[in-house]
């Protein structure tokens, strides 16, 4: 049965750290997108990806709602209201300034350091992981991140839209490290509802802030774009909202729900990985030495910390096995 058990904890990490890695490789989108629609403000483009997923959660929710409505308790809605305020319209419109000020590695490389302040946050829960226990992977996440920093400020000269830009990513990392811990949280204690529907739920509340912000994304830009920037515009919102929101959050919280919260943190590495590829991609070039390294740097951390995780998975199995044969 202690064979069985630890085979299923295994399957689990697993199928954890696969959800993690695609939710990564999806949500590495959203560094392009600012890209893509650079004609418009980081506003309009945060607001035009959340006005697409809000109406793409309400269309899919819709035929579930009657039912669906009873489940959602008043702490439910207040939850969600700052998870989508925090977590989705701050953060993707201070990410995109970040992106158009100082570039996609740069933006990237300091959204890399969440695993860091995410793991510090959970190594305070009952029953987690030490801190010290995890200080390896800390080590290698910090290394691999100080590699892309010091060759991103480098390249970039470290002028002054570099250096608002990397504040803006600084704000982004908060906002981010808020949503990591509080979604993961919720997620654990709601148990009338599914991962999918808890997505949904937060692309509706988060369409309808992007609603009332519409005015003031209006007015943040000028209204001279071309037919073609606006259709590239709404084809971009589109297709982030179809491919990172709803797939990309549909694949993070179902990990969410399959491995610790210190484990959460370092997850978010595969984000970093796949946005540093895409932005490779974009700017036609292959990575530089120390990128190469912060690659093997971030690599080395996920396995170190998978590794601590499932130690302590298996000394919490030994220390049960042992109560049990004391009949305790």
């Amino acid at each position: 049965m202690a064979d069985n058990k630890q085979v299923d904890t295994a399957q689990t990490m697993s199928l954890g750290m696969l959800c993690g890695a695609g939710a990564g490789a999806l949500w590495g989108l959203v560094f392009l997108a600012p890209e893509l629609a650079r004609p418009f403000t980081p506003m309009q483009v945060a607001i035009g990806r959340y006005l697409a997923y809000g109406i793409l959660s309400a269309i899919m929710i819709a035929p579930r709602w009657k039912t669906l409505r009873h489940s959602i308790k008043k702490k439910d809605w207040e939850a969600l209201f700052w998870l989508s305020l925090c977590g989705n319209i701050f953060y993707y419109i201070l990410l995109s300034m970040a992106v158009q000020k100082g570039g996609i590695a740069l933006a990237s490389l300091v959204i890399g350091f969440l695993p860091v302040t995410v793991t510090i946050i959970g190594s305070r829960d009952k029953g987690a992981v030490s801190f010290y226990a995890l200080l390896p992977s800390l080590l290698f996440c910090t290394a691999g991140a100080s590699c892309i920093a010091w060759q991103a400020l480098a390249a970039s000269g470290a002028g002054s839209h570099s250096v608002s830009g990397f504040f803006c990513a600084v704000v982004a990392l908060v906002l981010w490290t808020a949503y990591a811990v509080g979604n993961s949280r919720c997620l654990v204690r709601l148990n009338s509802l599914s991962v999918h529907d808890w997505n949904l739920l937060t692309g509706i509340v988060t369409g309808a802030q992007a609603v009332v912000l519409s005015p003031v994304a209006l007015l943040s830009g000028p209204f001279s774009y071309g037919v073609d920037q606006w259709g590239r515009f709404v084809a971009v919102s589109c297709g982030v909202a179809i491919v990172a929101s709803i797939f990309g959050n549909a694949l993070w919280n179902r990990m969410s729900r399959l491995v610790p919260l210190t484990m959460t943190g370092q997850m978010i590495l595969f984000e970093t990985f796949f946005a540093l590829i895409y932005g490779f991609l974009w700017e036609s070039r292959w990575p530089r030495p120390l990128e190469v390294a912060a690659f093997v740097c971030i690599t080395l951390s996920v396995l170190t910390c998978v590794s601590v995780h499932q130690k302590h998975a298996a000394r919490g199995r030994r220390a049960v096995n042992a109560l049990m044969e004391n009949g305790v």
